[in-house]
């Protein structure tokens, strides 16, 4: 018998495939807990315009990635933080801050998506790489100057 699988199935196949499978399978455990239904001419039809939705999406996902990661690239952002009389910072900067500064500046960055191998503790320029999907990276410079200190 002929499925359309609703969800990826173990040892069957993956979400919107077709797959043949036995008859008591399909009607025992496939249909009945909603993880496939028959194939039938009007559920193919449906199945067609899912994949074409599916598709769109992906190419929008893939054009607003491309465009961030297009606008953060080579991008500078400045951090002022306040630094002792021996120049050491009284704050690391870890990936967390800089995800805050680029919300600032209007990007949304994800944690998992800002490669920073450990905190930074010194003044100084940084490279930051940023890691998308669909295999896009971007790197940021990352500036960490001093905060003028308000002395009357």
């Amino acid at each position: 018998m002929k499925v359309i699988l609703l969800q990826n199935v173990e040892n069957i196949g993956k979400k919107f495939e077709v797959k043949e499978v036995a008859a008591g399978y399909a009607r025992n455990y496939l249909f009945a807990n909603n993880f496939a239904k028959p194939a039938t001419p009007e559920a193919l039809e449906w199945l067609q315009v899912q994949k074409d939705i599916l598709e769109k999406k992906a190419e929008e996902g893939l054009k607003t990635v491309q465009g961030m990661a297009t606008g953060l690239d080579d991008l500078e952002v400045v951090m002022l933080l306040k630094v002792g009389e021996e120049g050491q910072l009284f704050e690391s900067v870890n990936s967390q801050k800089v995800i805050e500064k680029l919300k600032e500046l209007g990007y949304e960055v994800k944690k998992n998506q800002v490669e920073l191998e450990e905190p930074i503790k010194e003044l100084g320029e940084f490279p930051v790489k940023i890691t998308f999907d669909h295999n896009l990276e971007a790197t940021v410079r990352l500036i960490i100057t001093e905060e003028p200190s308000e002395k009357a």
